[in-house]
């Protein structure tokens, strides 16, 4: 017989969980592993709410094991570490990611990239190597292999930085890779969300020209006067669109939602490169002739990071003040902050204030 999730580990943990595809979150019992020689346990203080976390509990994507305690941008401080930790100390402000363990033994791992590792485990809504299900930061405490657990600059605010360890390393990573990091390029950044003004102050700080494509109108002044955008896009006016033809070095794309690539590659120069980093739940059509293989153009993907680069990111985000928007929540507010996500009601993310407002019922 299947042991319950509040005995399935040895410690006590209590959190929120959806437990079914109407995606309502509701206080859930359940448990966490023993803190083992290589492990840290940390108390959750912040994590932030990410769409992603919206699509696991209703099973948008058709693979969500019930129960889901979801949560991946988790803040928190270190209470116990195992007896052969050696990166970090109890007291330690810490951050947990999307990733919890992977193999590290292949190709992808060896080059410090976990996140592509074909054994990944996910933070939550995952099967953990001891084949019991991993449960996310909307909880009381974590145990995490110290490999995963990330530094916690000193001067970045825990609860406002807690975005950054999935909005903040899925645009970061993506401009550094293709090369789109270099001071003096033309890099648009398509939607203004929870991704996209982030991107948007991460590509400011490498020194580019940082241009805002957009459907709505409305968001032109806060891209600007706010954000630090240098300029304004409406992909909805097709002479905007034509002024702007062949003018792009590189192109983020955060839109989760169904649209064509086509006017974004028109936007490009020769050698131009279209990086797709939100999660549509319908497959999106690549044109090939003319639009992709006329200016050897390239249209590329990323997902978040590996552990280096995204502990290099937390420490280039603090050096450079680069802060996500948030809006801090209490626990009990979830389900309302859920509401409000999936009609863009926020700016620019929802941050629940584990710490002190979860209370074990």
């Amino acid at each position: 017989m299947a042991k319950s999730q509040e005995m399935e580990h040895p410690v006590k943990a209590f959190g929120w969980a959806a437990r079914d595809t109407t995606g309502i979150l509701s206080p859930f019992k359940f448990s966490r592993r023993a803190t083992g020689e290589y492990d840290v346990q940390l108390k959750v203080l912040y994590c932030g709410i990410c769409h992603s976390d919206l699509h696991n509990a209703k099973n948008d994507w058709g693979l969500t094991p019930y129960p889901v305690v979801p949560g991946h941008e988790i803040s928190g401080v270190v209470t116990e570490v195992g007896n052969k930790v050696k990166k970090f100390e109890v007291g330690d402000k810490v951050g947990v990611g999307c990733v919890v363990e992977s193999c590290r033994q292949c190709d992808q791992c060896n080059k410090d990239l976990e996140n592509y590792c074909s054994k990944l485990v996910l933070t939550y809504a995952a099967t953990d190597t001891d084949g019991t299900p991993t449960y996310g930061g909307y909880s009381d405490i974590m145990v995490v292999n110290e490999h995963f657990v990330l530094h916690w600059p000193e001067n970045l605010p825990l609860d406002a930085g807690a975005p950054l360890l999935c909005a903040g390393i899925t645009t970061y990573s993506p401009l550094r890779h293709y090369g789109l990091d270099k001071p003096g390029l033309h890099i648009g950044i398509v939607g203004l969300g929870g991704l996209g003004h982030v991107g948007v102050k991460f590509a400011k700080a490498f020194g580019s020209k940082v241009t805002v494509i957009s459907t709505s109108i409305n968001k032109k002044k806060e891209a600007i006067e706010k954000l630090g955008a240098d300029a304004f896009l409406i992909s909805r006016d097709e002479e905007e669109m034509r002024g702007a033809v062949g003018t792009f070095d590189g192109i983020i794309d955060t839109v989760s939602a169904v649209h064509s690539l086509s006017p974004l590659l028109s936007l490009l120069k020769p050698d131009g490169k279209l990086i797709t980093v939100g999660a549509p739940e319908k497959p999106l059509e690549v044109p090939i002739f003319p639009d992709l293989i006329t200016g050897r153009k390239m249209v590329a993907g990323s997902m978040i990071g590996g552990w280096k680069e995204t502990q290099e990111m937390l420490y280039f985000a603090a050096k450079h003040n680069i802060l996500p928007d948030v809006e801090i929540v209490t626990m009990d507010y979830v389900n309302t902050a859920m509401e409000r996500l999936v009609k863009s009601d926020v700016k620019y993310r929802f941050v629940i204030d584990v710490g002190k407002t979860l209370k074990p019922q």
